[in-house]
């Protein structure tokens, strides 16, 4: 899948990448972040965490290579009165010099990295025990729940969708940032209930990558057609109560501890 078929619509993006408060309160309660620390945001553009962190206190750079998401996250930046660095170019070609950050944040985009280099370039542009951090914000299939419902609907229409299924966990991450160098590894986890109306839903599933990648408006009307009538007949009471799974990585690159 392209990833540009996932990241060019920033409208549709914001419902997948929005990270609750919850996200912002543990990470700065647990001495990973602290008001003041300069932040490298990766994939800037698709997801809240720069404005929020910023909103914090803390002094933003973000990265991202789409310039609609940059648009768009600039325009948000805005109207909360924050201001977030931009710089326009691919996580895997940008260039930062070395040392230069305390944190590095990957919200809801390490699977669209090339991690190996990645996490190469993240251990360079951190300073010793400055910490990167991965976070993942993902809807939880439960048996008979919508979400396993919709994502029935969803392979039945794009049968090559392989991110169903899941747990919000990525155990294979958490090896591969061990094995970069990475040290004091920990992660947490919290379950989430988020209301959602059907409207909201339909928007929701829309964006996921299972359909983002189709690319045809005949295939996607007919699957919100499809998924309207789920609805109606599974689930009919709004609003909805659809699971979230939040899973945070934080890592020290080598050095003193932060």
């Amino acid at each position: 899948m392209n990833e540009d078929q996932v990241r060019s619509a920033p409208e549709r993006l914001r419902a997948v990448t929005e990270f609750p408060e919850i996200f912002f309160e543990r990470v700065l309660a647990d001495g990973s972040l602290q008001p003041g620390s300069a932040v490298l945001d990766l994939h800037c553009g698709g997801s809240n965490i720069a404005r929020g962190l910023a909103m914090r206190g803390c002094v933003l750079t973000g990265v991202d290579h789409s310039a609609p998401l940059l648009a768009h996250a600039a325009e948000l930046d805005r109207l909360a009165g924050v201001t977030v660095k931009q710089w326009r170019a691919r996580v895997e070609n940008a260039d930062f010099p070395a040392a230069s950050f305390d944190a590095i944040t990957a919200g809801q985009c390490w699977q669209a990295c090339e991690r190996p280099r990645t996490l190469a370039l993240a251990r360079g542009w951190l300073r010793p025990g400055g910490h990167l951090l991965i976070a993942q914000y993902e809807w939880l299939p439960l048996a008979g729940n919508v979400v396993q419902d919709s994502e029935r609907l969803i392979l039945a229409c794009n049968p090559g969708w392989t991110a169903h299924s899941g747990s919000g966990l990525h155990p294979l991450w958490l090896k591969e940032v061990s094995e970069a160098g990475f040290v004091d590894l920990r992660t947490w986890s919290l379950d989430i209930e988020v209301s959602c109306s059907h409207a909201a839903w339909r928007k929701r599933v829309r964006a996921s990558t299972g359909v983002a990648a189709l690319n045809d408006e005949a295939r996607l009307q007919r699957l919100d057609v499809e998924l309207m009538a789920m609805l109606a007949g599974r689930h009919a009471n709004e609003p909805m109560a659809v699971p979230y799974r939040l899973w945070v990585v934080s890592a020290a690159a080598p050095g003193e501890l932060a």
